[in-house]
């Protein structure tokens, strides 16, 4: 009994959070800024709640990484050159963050796949970054760790993905993917395309991003799973 409530609680804030996520999409859509401001935050803490419910091991530093893209995700509503700048500043603790729980987690001991797999990610992103005119001169070194951050991320879930296909590493790779796409479409919004971005521009990256931590947090509780059996059958 005490299992099935377990449940049903881990489904309604699986659903509670696609539904806030779902909702945040269509107010970005439709520049609905004092939903925008309650629903951006609402994303990270119905993922923790998610995870604090459904996690055995509840890492602190997976409830730090949201904490940061909840603070992200208020800093980049406002369309100022200021709060882009202090949001770029967390989110690169973010991104250092996550990258850091991920190899952790993976016990990562062969790094040069994931610098193969990293390679083509970095000549996509400084192309982009080369290419692109009005970067402000406080945001110049950020962006260039932010590049080399996310192209980590992705070059370490294509490597594992290629070399085991898992449930655990399917997880990590449509995060990494996503993250990546998540990131470009930031970058063309806030740098490339300043003052006429498309509006469809922040919907997507509302969408890439709900969906990325998602991922995310399964990659975590498909990690935590297998290492409990792992441990099981050690034991």
């Amino acid at each position: 009994m005490v299992f099935r409530n377990e449940n049903r609680r881990v489904t309604v804030l699986a659903v509670l959070y696609f539904i806030v996520a779902i909702a945040e999409v269509v107010c970005e859509l439709y520049a609905y800024t004092p939903l925008i401001y309650i629903l951006k935050p609402m994303m990270p803490l119905v993922l923790m709640l998610l995870y604090y419910a459904c996690s055995i091991m509840r890492r602190p530093l997976f409830f730090v990484i949201m904490c940061l893209s909840l603070i992200t995700n208020i800093l980049f509503i406002p369309d100022s050159e200021t709060y882009l700048f202090y949001g770029l500043l967390v989110f690169l603790a973010h991104r250092i963050l996550l990258l850091y729980f991920i190899i952790r987690i993976l016990k990562i001991s062969d790094f040069i796949p994931v610098i193969i797999a990293t390679v083509p990610f970095l000549l996509v992103f400084f192309y982009l970054f080369m290419i692109t005119n009005g970067i402000p001169e406080n945001s110049f070194v950020v962006l260039i760790i932010q590049n080399v951050l996310i192209s980590i991320i992705c070059g370490i879930a294509v490597s594992h993905y290629v070399m085991q296909d898992s449930r655990r590493n399917s997880w990590l790779l449509q995060c990494g993917i996503l993250f990546g796409l998540l990131h470009f479409i930031v970058f063309v919004e806030k740098f490339y395309l300043t003052g006429f971005s498309p509006v469809i521009f922040r919907p997507m990256a509302m969408g890439l991003n709900a969906f990325a931590f998602y991922a995310f947090y399964e990659f975590v509780m498909s990690t935590e799973k297998l290492n409990r059996n792992d441990t099981g059958s050690v034991g």
